[in-house]
């Protein structure tokens, strides 16, 4: 089963991509749940017991030097290559 993402127009099913479907396919949709409605208590009582099974990331500081060189290493390479990325994606949609 494939996961075909669309939106809802004046009505109609417009799919986020093109779908490579027959005519006469029969499909299936599924609507999301309403997420405004309130969580229950036991709801909030599980998530908060989730969240009290995790286990806190911690480093040293050594590790949070390493891990920020590394950042600033992968952001100066990003800024470099930014144009040869931006013209190959320019390409693919000409």
């Amino acid at each position: 089963m494939s996961l075909i993402k669309a939106t809802i127009r004046n009505g109609r099913i417009e799919p986020d991509e093109p779908l490579n479907l027959p005519d006469g396919t029969e499909v299936q949709i599924t609507v999301p749940e309403n997420d405004d409605e309130p969580m229950s208590q036991a709801e909030i009582d599980r998530i908060l017991a989730a969240m009290d099974r995790i286990i806190p990331f911690e480093t040293s500081p050594e590790e949070e030097a390493r891990l920020e060189a590394d950042r600033l290493a992968r952001k100066e390479w990003e800024k470099a290559h930014f144009f040869e990325h931006a013209d190959k994606l320019r390409k693919m949609w000409e």
